[in-house]
């Protein structure tokens, strides 16, 4: 059975790796100058970030429920996650052409 300690930390898990993809893809939205570039470079470096950060968050600190199968973690902790992050920057928050910068005083 879970407990509800188990469930929160599954959901700290959650959205931390959702706030780590949601920031990485907007760092490379900001610096690369190409289409797809942004979009490649946080499919193949997220998951990467974000299976260090289960490993730390559930392995160090014992946070998370056990959810009972490899591909349950993948799904809950990489996947779902990979997904709202980069959801969340490319419909949500505006492109990086649209943001207007303060002018630099030189």
């Amino acid at each position: 059975m879970v407990s509800v300690v188990g469930i929160a930390g599954l959901l700290v898990i959650v959205l931390v790796n959702s706030a780590v993809t949601a920031l990485m893809t907007r760092f490379f939205r900001v610096r690369l100058n190409t289409r797809w570039g942004s979009l490649v470079y946080a499919l193949l470096l997220c998951p990467v970030v974000m299976f260090v950060i289960v490993l730390l968050l559930s392995g160090v600190f014992s946070l998370g429920a056990n959810l009972g199968s490899p591909a349950a973690v993948v799904l809950v902790t990489l996947l779902i996650p990979l997904a709202t992050g980069i959801t969340f920057d490319y419909f949500w928050m505006p492109s990086p052409d649209e943001v207007d910068l303060p002018a630099t005083m030189e």
